[in-house]
Formats: structure tokens, C-alpha cells, sequence
């Protein structure tokens, strides 16, 4: 190594000329190199989109997103699956593996939607199954971890959090994903439910009728049309004790 450092010393003008040639071809291949802010990348993304008009978002999960799914999850490679129901449609959001084909993850797509369509209704509309780049969709995660800090607190903070990205201008959504979603237990007393003289599918059957969203059409005021529905979710205990 000594060798070397006294070689370079006594050979200044080599040294500083060597450096000045790779300082140059540096520069050269750092502005030959193509860089954008937003890079494309490459992975296979795929959304469905399942149409059915005035159905609701219930109906929707139970006729059209869950028989998409099941086909969807016997597709080799997937990596991830997102489903939401919505009024009047369905979405499946698709993620392969980065190294899956992109040509060939869009026909198993195809293929496994094309097996759901006949467990659908007859009067939904012709599944879309759209290529998707995530260049065109800007998005920031930002995670909140804590090891001693309580769940709900987290969940709390994390709402606090998107409340407070939403009043961005240039922010289109912000949405929360990772908390568990709150259920409701209901212990049933047998002998009050025989006192009552009612049974237990007629309890069930009274929840579930009392516990989804109907659409009743829409109205045109002239300046702009909006939908109609009769909400009937149950939000609270206190909704259960009411029926």
C-alpha cells in the first residue's frame, strides 16, 4: 500500500490526470443515465371491476366480489388480494409478485374472472379487468408502530392522521389499513327466547333484515342528481336492543 501512495506522489501529474478522467466519466455516465422522479414500475397490478346496477354494498360483496375472490386466489402468483363493495359495484384489486410475467398475469387474470362470471347474477354488467401502473398513482405510506403503545390508541392517532392529510389540497385520499375491524357479541338467553315464543332463525333473520342498505333510486333536481338510500346498518348496541 506504501508502495502505491509514494508511486502516485512522485507521479502527480499522472495521478491528477487519472483522477480527472474518472471524475469525468462519472459526470458523463451520471447524465446519460435516464432519471425520473416518479419512476414506472414494472408489476403486475390488476384491478376488476364488477357492475350491477342498484345492488347493495352487502349484495355486492356476497354476489360479486366473493366469487371473483375464490377463483382469483387459485391464480399461481398473487400476491395480494383487496376486495371493496360499494353501491351498484364491486372492486378486486390484484397484486402479483414483481418477477410474475406481466403478460401472463393478465391472462390468469382474465381466465379466473371468466370462471366467476357464471356464480354471478345474470343482470351484472360484463366484468372490467384493468392493467394498472402504480407511476399513476402517487402514493405515501406512512405507519404508525408502537410496542407498548395500546392499539386503540394507535387506531386513534391514526385517524387523527388522515383527518389531518385530507385537508392537504393536493391529497386526493387518505385511508386507514391495518386496524382490526370492532365486532359486536350478542349472548342469547334460550329460556327468554322461549318465553318470547320466538326461535332462533327468526331472531337471526330479524338482525339480518334490519341490517343493510337499501337503494331507492335517485333524484334529479335539475342542477345535479344524487342517490337515494334507506340506510338500516346497525351502528350500536343500542340498535340491537331496539330490535
Amino acid at each position: 500500500m506504501n508502495a502505491i501512495i509514494d508511486a502516485a506522489i512522485n507521479r502527480a501529474r499522472t495521478s491528477l490526470l487519472v483522477l480527472a478522467m474518472i471524475v469525468t466519466a462519472g459526470l458523463a455516465a451520471r447524465f446519460a443515465i435516464p432519471i425520473a422522479s416518479q419512476p414506472d414500475i414494472q408489476v403486475p397490478f390488476f384491478v376488476v371491476t364488477l357492475i350491477h346496477e342498484g345492488i347493495s354494498p352487502e349484495d355486492a360483496e356476497r354476489l360479486l366480489v366473493m366469487p371473483t375472490e375464490i377463483e382469483l386466489r387459485a391464480v399461481e402468483g398473487v400476491k395480494e388480494l383487496t376486495s371493496y363493495a360499494s353501491e351498484g359495484a364491486g372492486t378486486v384489486m390484484v397484486e402479483f409478485e414483481a418477477e410474475y410475467d406481466l403478460d401472463q398475469a393478465l391472462m390468469d387474470v382474465r381466465e379466473a374472472v371468466d370462471r366467476a362470471r357464471p356464480e354471478m347474477p345474470n343482470t351484472a354488467e360484463e366484468p372490467i379487468v384493468q392493467e394498472t401502473s402504480f407511476v399513476e398513482y402517487p402514493i405515501l405510506q406512512v405507519n404508525l408502530v408502537g410496542d407498548t403503545v395500546p392499539e386503540r390508541l394507535l387506531y386513534n392517532l391514526a385517524i387523527d392522521l388522515r383527518d389531518a392529510i385530507e385537508t392537504v389540497p393536493s391529497v386526493l385520499k387518505a385511508q386507514i389499513q391495518g386496524h382490526r375491524e370492532e365486532l359486536l357479541e350478542a349472548v342469547i338467553d334460550p329460556n327468554e327466547l322461549e318465553t318470547y315464543q320466538i326461535s332462533n332463525e327468526e331472531l337471526i333473520s330479524t338482525i339480518i333484515r334490519n341490517n343493510r342498505l337499501i337503494p331507492a333510486g335517485s333524484i334529479d333536481t335539475g342542477e345535479g342528481r344524487f342517490a337515494v338510500k334507506v340506510p338500516s346498518v346497525i351502528e350500536e348496541a343500542r340498535d340491537i336492543f331496539d330490535l
